[in-house]
């Protein structure tokens, strides 16, 4: 049901003045999906207060709750056909609804509360639904979903990455907003995030990797009172610096069980490293930073190691805010392996000399649909200088792409081996002692590849040439016998 009725919502918004692109599709669904959420979450909450003999009080007014203006009900439970529609839905939304909303923000007692992000995601948000007859029809829809169940929930946000995975196959820069969903499993297998560990996002984007460590962390486990509250409040935080990315991130730590993310809307890099204190610092980072990217003069000043390169600086910042002993798994362009300019060199000194690069993952072309930069990941670990490094060369016997992309099958191999840092054609140990000094070349050279036939030479080419006259002359000869 709730797949057909995001396709229904598509439909309609395709239609729309306003919305020109999957992105805006999401935008436009997130804000109303958002109220039909925190609808069903007050009621939820209003029965569990009822249960223990207190009282509940609405963050929300009652001019403003979903059930007054969204979907007042008849006694049939059929929306009344008095409900707001047309440009009265409109004036509604726009003058009156978004800002009571993003007031809430200010009057917020603080930044971990659901009040304070309902208050960011209505500044950041603007409606785009050009239709106020569109509009009612798409509220009519969400109306109809339910996010009481854990099952509901569990498929809504199962849904919802579906259509931010299908927004970064949409071009317009989507495709920063979607890892690979089985890539992020791997990385947090490997890095193996434990409760009571705070786990990091820098470049948070849609909040791939840290719905991934949730729901790792709730895997088959038994959790107590204590570690749900640690789940829901100490564990999980992420800067985000783009609006549409920013939100998409918090609907989707919300759609996923985590009630107020710790998720900030600011530039990460604008930040400077040498006022990062241990207080600011992280147990696990795991992340996608964008790549390709340039920053400004005045960014690069916060950064001892100068480039205009973003994955770069956001390596530098990941470094410099983990913990000692803690963990990140950080996927990067292949070229940081090997680059000689004078920045990338300093980079891979730095990192080596200060973390334990235990691990080098190298991904095939295709990997990011529509990228087709090649791309590593690295998996380090702060406080210890780097002796050894195990590299992991994926091969696949298919090309990766829309119709054929990378799965956990393809990435079961490297899971297994990582955990002894065994040799095997695809994977190899190199030491840190044996490669260039003056550079740090760390280029993934597997020397268990098979070694292909060499190149014959033109005179074996012609010998091999004449034998087979001889025998094809020979066939021709019996045939004709035959004949």
């Amino acid at each position: 049901m709730f797949e057909q009725t995001f396709k229904n919502i598509d439909d309609i918004l395709h239609k729309d003045a306003g919305c020109g692109s999957e992105l805006d599709y999401v935008e436009q669904t997130s804000w109303v999906l958002f109220l039909k959420y925190l609808d069903d979450l007050e009621k939820d909450k209003e029965t569990a207060s009822e249960l223990t003999g207190k009282t509940y009080t609405n963050i929300i007014a009652p001019e403003f709750q979903w059930t007054t203006w969204a979907a007042p009900k008849l006694e049939t439970g059929k929306i009344d056909h008095n409900a707001l529609t047309g440009d009265d839905l409109l004036d509604f939304i726009n003058v009156k609804l978004f800002p009571y909303f993003k007031k809430f923000k200010t009057e917020a007692t603080s930044a971990n509360t659901i009040e304070y992000k309902i208050g960011e995601i209505f500044s950041e948000l603007k409606n785009r639904i050009q239709s106020g007859y569109n509009l009612r029809e798409v509220v009519n829809l969400i109306d109809e979903l339910r996010f009481r169940t854990h099952a509901e929930k569990h498929e809504m946000s199962h849904l919802y990455e579906a259509k931010i995975k299908n927004m970064g196959n949409a071009g317009r820069n989507g495709g920063e907003y979607y890892t690979p969903r089985p890539l992020i499993k791997t990385i947090v297998k490997v890095v193996a995030p434990k409760i009571g560990n705070t786990i990091y996002d820098g470049a948070v984007g849609s909040a791939g990797f840290l719905v991934e460590a949730y729901d790792y962390l709730n895997e088959n486990k038994k959790l107590s009172t204590a570690d749900t509250t640690t789940l829901q409040k100490k564990t999980f935080y992420g800067k985000e610096k783009k609006s549409l990315a920013y939100i998409i991130g918090i609907m989707n730590m919300i759609l996923h069980g985590v009630e107020a993310p710790n998720i900030i809307h600011t530039n990460t890099l604008a930040e400077n490293l040498a006022d990062i204190q241990e207080k600011d610092r992280y147990n696990i980072i795991l992340a996608n930073p964008p790549f390709g990217g340039k920053e400004r003069a005045e960014v690069q000043q916060n950064f001892p190691i100068k480039t205009g390169e973003t994955a770069s600086l956001f390596l530098q910042h990941f470094i410099k805010i983990l913990k000692a002993g803690g963990r990140a798994g950080v996927v990067i362009k292949n070229t940081f392996l090997s680059n000689t300019d004078n920045a990338s060199v300093a980079l891979r000194k730095e990192l080596l000399s200060s973390c334990n690069l235990h691990t080098v993952l190298d991904l095939p072309g295709g990997t990011f649909t529509g990228a087709g930069v090649k791309t590593v990941v690295l998996f380090f670990e702060k406080g210890k200088k780097t002796q050894n490094t195990w590299f992991y060369q994926l091969n696949l016997s298919r090309n990766l792409g829309k119709t054929n992309p990378l799965n956990e099958k393809d990435l079961a191999e490297f899971v297994e081996l990582q955990k002894t840092k065994a040799e095997s054609e695809n994977s190899w140990t190199i030491k840190i002692k044996d490669i260039d000094q003056n550079t740090l070349d760390l280029s993934a050279k597997n020397p268990n590849t098979p070694e292909e036939a060499p190149l014959r030479k033109p005179d074996e080419i012609l010998k091999n040439m004449a034998e087979l006259d001889k025998e094809s002359a020979k066939i021709i000869h019996l045939i004709s016998e035959m004949l």
